[in-house]
């Protein structure tokens, strides 16, 4: 295999963690990654991160991004507005390991999302932009990457032609194609030769109005039982990670079952990410 060049195919932006996603044609890329990609989160009482692992109905909240509010609809609920240039007190929240700096969202976007999802007590918060929160370096090595209420990264890189070989697996076992909503990558890329060819990739070079923007793949996601939330329906199932379990168990993560490759930013904060720009690829050495 050879470097190669691709294109950005999608780009999906995240304002509530394990919320529904938004498709976007351009997207501002910060220190944090795309500009209010997971700078929101759904707490417990105790400002523990709560996701769908724990309350697949999450999945049913869909936002959309107006000029100055976030607009969340969710089945039987009335829209709930949230400015964007405004938070309430201080607080703290907990994103796996780490309690970090965060602001409240307001009794009514908390009894706003009790309601929807049957749980006393949430809380909506809003990541504090004085915060680091920076990646394992571990994986990073000498690059300080930061994070909002991401898992561990700030972005998550897929392809099609993966999503398209999962597919074609399903298939074969009678089920119904998936689409990559299930993954919530920020970054889709177009035109790889062969599925999981993301895995071998080491630098992507992305070109901008401004000049280019420069990422780097570094470690395999693991996948947990998000993806087998139907966002349609946020029903829970089974076949996507059984099927998966057959061909990406990943010797790199202990044996755990990966799709798409966290990456970091080296280059190009404050620049625009488009849809459809060309990519370029350098693979691992």
């Amino acid at each position: 295999m050879s470097d190669f060049t691709c294109t950005l195919g999608a780009l999906q932006l995240h304002p509530i963690k394990s919320c529904a996603g938004l498709e976007m044609r351009e997207a501002l890329l910060v220190e944090t990654g795309l500009d209010l990609d997971r700078a929101w989160m759904v707490v417990d009482a105790l400002g523990q991160m709560l996701t769908q692992r724990e309350l697949p109905r999450m999945a049913l909240i869909q936002p959309t991004l107006r000029t100055s509010e976030l607009v969340l609809r969710a089945p039987g609920m009335l829209a709930l507005h949230l400015r964007l240039d405004a938070v309430e007190g201080p607080t703290t929240a907990k994103v796996w390991n780490d309690e970090v700096r965060a602001y409240g969202m307001g009794d009514l976007a908390n009894q706003w999302f009790s309601d929807f999802l049957g749980a006393p007590g949430l809380r909506l918060v809003r990541f504090d932009p004085e915060q680091r929160r920076l990646s394992n370096r571990r994986w990073t090595g000498e690059i300080e990457a930061e994070n909002a209420f991401s898992d561990g990264f700030p972005l998550l890189v897929a392809s099609t032609a993966s999503l398209a070989e999962l597919n074609r697996r399903l298939a074969e076992e009678g089920v119904a194609p998936v689409t990559m909503q299930r993954f919530r990558p920020n970054l889709v890329l177009d035109g790889l030769q062969a599925a999981h060819d993301e895995d071998f990739i080491d630098e992507l070079t992305i070109a901008t109005e401004a000049g280019p923007v420069r990422l780097r793949l570094v470690k395999p996601c693991v996948r947990c039982s998000i993806p087998d939330v139907d966002p349609g329906t946020a029903e829970a199932g089974q076949a996507v990670g059984r099927v998966l379990a057959t061909y990406r168990s990943d010797a790199r993560m202990g044996g755990g079952i990966t799709f798409g490759m966290n990456a970091v930013v080296l280059d190009g904060f404050g620049h625009t990410l488009r849809q459809g720009a060309e990519v370029a690829a350098r693979l691992s050495s």
